[in-house]
């Protein structure tokens, strides 16, 4: 198991770890959650001995081999599939070895470590995860110099994930993969023999592919059993639970300092006086933990066009070649919140530029409102951003004319306070790069929004604000993402790109996952062009609406449980010794609430996106 003893550690003067301990059982997926800036990354560092401790002690079992990406994979002529291979560097020594050897018994020997290997089947091993992280057999046997960066980080990915270290430590591996990729990963990961930690801020990830979160807070390490929504759950009793026992004892000390106060004059009450301030000495006030802290984007809102705002007929699109796309009948209006499915290469990123006016459709026709305006967000923008530059330098080149105070009120509401406005590009974190970048594609205050990839670089705070952002943000959206929970809060109609074609994907994301991961390459699609639906019979919208009515008054009858038992957790006098059984039975009935408030809720997003698609 992987042991960490009350270790300490500090960046320039700055405590990331004091007397911090946890302890990891040996085959357990963990995850690595804590707030930008916490040291998660560092942790990694010391755990594989690249710093070293002020404090304390890391053991692990002897000869146990650590592994992660570090780097992408160099440019060089090696075919990706042979580039894999030399990752497990036993095997590749003994293979090599093994044609030079001349003594029988040093030969059996590395012919029984072969096998115990399983050296022989390592091609087709190999071959499977390159083809999970999207190579395809032909790809698999070009040269690494063939790929660009990202590409070459998938390499990377691929041949730790062949070595199979005693101890996988992963930092945000998603960051770089299309969302086949990242549930491809999902469904290694739970199989995977050995330890894993990994570091990330994707939920669904966190809540299928772990046993375990470890939380790096305050300094300090604790790890939780289970998921992460189970952990979040478990903080915010645990927050209650606090809280409660803070105002106890701030009641208690008042009561105290009341008394001394009254009567610290009086002779008569002299020793009781000072025996209070005694007691009030040895009274320990309790710090609650603090919520995360509130984060924000506010985009701007549109003018209502009349649908469509756009209309393609018989429309293909390229890069000069052959159509990548053909024969597109799409329709989009202002209310549409649409996500694109498809492997990587199908075309996803292709469309997106075509909505996005960027490309020109080489046949068919495109008809767009007059007035309307597109933001556009991809992931190159990010590193597109002027490096020397702060981030009201970026806004005030959009906005000449505009006061310096109004431009602040745009960054802070993107999550830019002071600081961050008056500090260059390159000095920012990856999340506020992408802050701004998200800015920048909103200021003009588009009608469609299409995002590609818009959550790498941010925590899980700033992505459950996105999802809060564009629920309530009046224009279309377009929706390019590996993270399947924000997909399914904000989306309610999926397109399959794929084949050349754009069509309808009938069924919900969960049956895409799962067809994914069975390698089910037959995807049911509609065959009718993408347009409206058919609007269902008034009876049928009747049926419907007194459906999402009942959700509704489910969900506030559950929400005024919860605020009733919330209240009751917060009284001090239920933390009294002789009252522990009690609060044990309304922590659980609190428990049992929020678990029904998730089920009642996915009941009324079922019932909200079926009376939005018939209506």
């Amino acid at each position: 198991m992987l042991k960490i003893e009350d270790i300490t550690y500090s960046v320039e003067g700055r405590p990331l770890f004091e007397g911090a301990s946890a302890t990891i059982p040996t085959g357990h997926k963990v995850g690595l959650v804590g707030r930008n800036g916490a040291g998660k990354t560092t942790l990694f560092r010391l755990i594989r001995g690249e710093l070293a401790l002020e404090g304390g002690a890391i053991t692990l079992p002897q000869r146990a081999r650590i592994g992660g990406v570090a780097q992408e994979v160099p440019s060089s002529d090696t075919s990706l599939l042979d580039t894999v291979l030399a990752a497990d560097t036993e095997r590749a020594s003994l293979m090599a070895e093994a044609e030079t050897a001349h003594d029988p018994h040093r030969i059996a020997e590395i012919q029984h470590r072969l096998s115990d290997i399983d050296a022989w089947s390592a091609e087709g091993r190999a071959s499977a995860i390159l083809k999970g992280l999207g190579f395809d057999a032909e790809k698999q046997l070009m040269p690494c110099s063939a790929f660009s960066g990202g590409w070459r980080m998938r390499v990377a990915l691929a041949g730790v994930l062949f070595a199979q270290p005693d101890y996988l430590l992963l930092d945000e591996p998603t960051n770089y993969l299309d969302l086949e990729g990242a549930l491809w990963l999902e469904s290694y990961l739970q199989k995977y023999p050995h330890t894993v930690l990994i570091i990330s801020h994707d939920r669904g990830l966190l809540n299928r592919a772990v046993q375990g979160i470890l939380h790096l807070d305050n300094r300090k390490l604790t790890y939780w059993q289970g998921g992460y929504d189970q952990f979040a759950r478990q903080m915010a009793e645990r927050r209650a639970v606090l809280q409660a026992e803070a105002k106890k004892v701030e009641a208690r000390r008042a009561h105290l300092q009341s008394f001394v106060d009254r009567f610290k004059a009086k002779a008569s009450k002299a020793v009781q006086a000072q025996s209070r301030v005694k007691m009030l000495e040895k009274l320990t006030p309790i710090t609650a933990p603090e919520d995360a802290k509130k984060v924000v984007f506010t985009f701007p809102k549109p003018e209502e066009l009349p649908p469509p705002i756009i209309n393609l007929d018989g429309a293909a699109v390229g890069y000069g070649g052959p159509p990548i796309l053909r024969r597109l009948n799409l329709r989009i209006d202002q209310d549409d919140r649409i996500a694109l499915l498809g492997r990587n290469g199908e075309g996803k990123s292709t469309l997106s530029k075509l909505l996005a006016g960027k490309l020109q459709p080489s046949e068919g026709r495109m008809a767009k409102s007059s007035k309307l305006r597109i933001g556009y967000f991809a992931q190159h923008q990010v590193d597109e951003l002027h490096l020397d530059e702060t981030p009201l330098q970026h806004v005030m080149r959009l906005r000449p004319a505009e006061a310096p105070p109004k431009l602040r009120a745009r960054l802070a509401g993107f999550g830019l306070m002071a600081d961050q406005a008056d500090t260059v590009v390159a000095r920012l974190s990856g999340g506020q790069k992408a802050r701004l970048s998200l800015l920048l594609a909103t200021i003009d205050a588009p009608h469609l929004l299409i995002l590609d990839e818009p959550t790498n670089h941010l925590d899980i705070e700033s992505r459950e604000a996105l999802v809060e952002a564009l629920t309530e943000y009046s224009g279309a959206v377009i929706l390019v993402s590996h993270d399947m929970h924000l997909l399914g809060l904000v989306a309610d109609r999926l397109w399959l790109v794929k084949a050349g074609a754009v069509t309808p994907y009938t069924e919900d994301l969960e049956a895409y996952r799962r067809q994914l991961l069975a390698g089910d390459d037959e995807v049911k699609t509609a065959t009718q062009p993408i347009a409206k639906q058919k609007k269902a019979s008034r009876d049928e919208v009747l049926i419907l609406k007194a459906e999402v009515r009942k959700c509704e008054d489910r969900l506030a009858k559950l929400n005024d449980m919860r605020d009733k038992l919330a209240k009751k957790l917060a009284d001090p006098e239920l933390y009294e010794d002789t009252r522990k059984g009690e609060l044990a039975t309304w922590n659980a009935k609190y428990a049992e609430v929020m678990d029904a408030l998730d089920k009642a809720e996915a009941l009324w997003l079922s019932a909200q996106e079926k009376l939005e698609s018939a209506t």
